[in-house]
């Protein structure tokens, strides 16, 4: 992945501990890949099967950047200006301007500090001013409350439930919906 290929973002995207920009490859070190090979971590992403590489995940990031449809973006720890986690803002559809946000914070040391829900702010206000997003949406497991609050906290509402959407060890596990509306295109709370 190139330089040149990454997304220049129009404006600094941070908040007191946290700021995001472009993935780099320098960014995926052997420390980065074991986010992607640890199983609790993994749990509840739904292409926790997959196998990641370096190469793969290079590659991955160019599709997206050269499709228009996904990007994906550092989260860096202001402090020690580490990448902590990713932010992934896509598959977009530009015709009706929405998108899946998805936020991981792979390095389980800064975990439990209320970390997500900065991050999924900036995303928010990313995806909204960089892209022109009209809505954000996603989806997680029902059993997996520390994202459903991290979300909720950060401005997302509770749209639905898909019912016995999962299956986890032959029990079927309730995907909860939720959705961010930029309020350029939803001036009052919906």
């Amino acid at each position: 992945m190139e330089e040149a290929a990454l997304i220049q973002l129009s404006k600094p995207y941070a908040s007191e501990r946290l700021a995001l920009r472009s993935l780099t490859p320098s960014d995926i070190d052997e420390a980065f890949l074991s986010w992607f090979q640890d199983e609790d971590l993994m749990r509840f992403y739904t292409n926790s099967r997959q196998t990641h590489t370096r190469e793969s995940l290079l590659q991955n990031i160019e599709q997206g950047i050269a499709s228009g449809t996904v990007y994906v973006f550092a989260i860096i720890d202001l402090e020690s200006q580490r990448c902590i986690g990713t932010i992934k803002v896509g598959p977009i559809n530009h015709d009706h301007k929405i998108s899946d946000l998805v936020v991981l914070i792979g390095d389980r040391r800064f975990h439990g500090k209320g970390l997500a829900v900065e991050a999924i702010r900036l995303g928010n206000a990313l995806a909204f001013g960089e892209f022109g997003i009209r809505k954000l949406f996603g989806g997680m497991f029902e059993t997996n409350q520390s994202s459903f609050k991290a979300y909720t906290r950060a401005g997302w509402v509770e749209e639905g439930r898909l019912k016995g959407h999962y299956l986890v060890n032959n029990q079927p596990v309730d995907r909860i919906l939720v959705a961010c509306f930029n309020p350029v295109f939803f001036p009052t709370a919906e």
